[in-house]
């Protein structure tokens, strides 16, 4: 039997929410000369490796634009629901009615698997320098991808949905947003689910922009995968830096889907009254 929560303890949930989105703070000022280090990075690295950034790049604009491949396994995340409800079925759909504690403990573990696979990876590729650094970074972002629509499941939402995959990659720009992009960012989703379909269409319309929004989220992290360069120490550097930016993820994408959930779950109770 689902448990229902009251209002009160969600509208505490809300603000939780919303002091996170308050104290989301700028670039740190070595993040913000990001950009610096891949400049020197382009300029030696070979042209193959560029080609194979570059298909990277679209075969992750291919999911924004028409889903697919990078679309996580629904039945993994649902096993985990199943054992944490004592549901013996449950469907995606079902996700949504959960509690919301359920939803925050799956989308936490998830995350934290993501973290350890990212650890791996960056450590592994830290070894091998620029050349090996070509695969990290496309891993990166298709791990970040993965993150997301997991936590997007988590919450009862379907990430291969277009509009999903819209607020997906709104999720990834926030993390590598100044404080001006994260406001913008958090008033266009403000009311995502809401009644006003200009606004919301006008967000949606912005899928068109995603090659710039990844490359974007690639320079913002320049400066660590330099360091990520330097022989032995490349791989501590590699390690951390790969767990720091899923950990990002993962509380961005939290952050944001709970907010969500919260208020559609307020607004059924609204409705039912």
């Amino acid at each position: 039997m689902l448990q229902t929560e009251t209002r009160d303890a969600l509208l505490q949930e809300l603000d939780a929410v919303n002091k996170w989105a308050e104290d989301q703070k700028g670039l740190w000022f070595w993040e913000k000369i990001g950009r610096i280090p891949f400049l020197i990075l382009d300029r030696i690295t070979p042209r193959m490796v560029h080609k194979k950034l570059g298909q990277a790049l679209d075969e992750i604009g291919s999911y924004i634009q028409k889903g697919g491949s990078h679309l996580t396994s629904e039945k993994d995340v649902l096993k985990k629901f199943t054992k944490k409800s004592g549901s013996t079925s449950l469907t995606a759909r079902d996700i949504a009615a959960l509690p919301l504690f359920h939803m925050d403990e799956v989308s936490e573990e998830l995350v934290g698997i993501r973290k350890k696979v990212a650890m791996t990876q960056g450590a592994t590729t830290g070894i091998g320098g620029f050349l090996t650094l070509s695969i990290d970074i496309p891993f990166i972002l298709g791990i970040s991808l993965k993150t997301l629509q997991e936590i997007a499941l988590c919450y009862g939402y379907d990430p291969n949905d277009q509009e999903e995959r819209i607020f997906i990659i709104k999720c990834l720009q926030f993390v590598s947003s100044d404080i001006v992009g994260k406001q913008a960012i958090l008033s266009e989703l403000e009311d995502f689910d809401g009644s006003d379909t200009r606004k919301r269409e006008q967000t949606l319309s912005q899928i068109q922009g995603w090659r710039e929004v990844m490359i974007s989220f690639r320079d913002n992290f320049g400066w660590k995968k330099l360091f990520q360069m330097i022989p032995i120490a490349g791989i501590l550097f590699g390690s951390f830096i790969n767990k720091s930016m899923i950990k990002d993820i993962g509380e961005t994408g939290r952050m944001l889907y709970r907010k969500r959930r919260i208020l559609a779950k307020l607004e059924e109770g609204r409705t039912s009254n």
